[in-house]
């Protein structure tokens, strides 16, 4: 099994980091992974996303030009992206920024509170990681447990409050009924 997905929105949300982490998951499962970012000149503040393929077989291409998966952090992401997802695929929006959210009749559509919910944890920060938990919840990709032993490995040990709190993130979003 394939699965493409694509992580969109402005720098400095964490996209880059939540496909990271899905993509290192899917290595240490001993799966096939490509991790892409790309970001424009402004880094903090501009447009910034991420392709992640995971597969069981090998990677023929890792340019996502038909994500199964959609993470748009923000309006301009979903407004070009969201009609690329293929049919039957999801598309998880941050409804903390997103207002205008189109039917889109081929695929799933969720709407996470993610900077509000992050807020309430203590920092708008992990709104990332409470949207990869929502992804976890609704596909079948990797497991919560996988991705808790991931960030143990990514993120360095002098630095636990920060993996208990992105732990914590990843749960609440695969907690929301959405």
């Amino acid at each position: 099994m394939e699965t493409r997905m694509l992580f969109a929105g402005f720098g400095g949300q964490g996209l880059l980091f939540m496909g990271k982490v899905l993509a290192y998951t899917g290595m240490l499962l001993d799966k096939q992974v490509s991790w892409i970012p790309s970001y424009g000149p402004e880094m903090r503040g501009g447009t910034a996303n991420c392709s992640v393929v995971i597969s069981d077989e090998e990677i023929a291409s890792p340019i996502v030009n038909r994500p199964d998966i959609l993470v748009a952090m923000n309006q301009p992401s979903l407004d070009k992206f969201g009609q690329a997802v293929r049919s039957d695929g999801v598309i998880i929006v941050n409804s903390s920024i997103v207002k205008d959210v189109p039917v889109f009749s081929q695929c799933k559509v969720l709407q996470v509170s993610a900077n509000d919910l992050a807020h309430d944890l203590g920092s708008v920060k992990i709104a990332n990681m409470v949207i990869l938990g929502t992804l976890l919840k609704e596909t079948d990709i990797v497991k919560i447990e996988d991705v808790h032993s991931a960030l143990a490995e990514i993120i360095p040990a002098g630095r636990q409050q920060i993996l208990e709190m992105n732990k914590k993130a990843i749960q609440t979003g695969f907690e929301l009924s959405v």
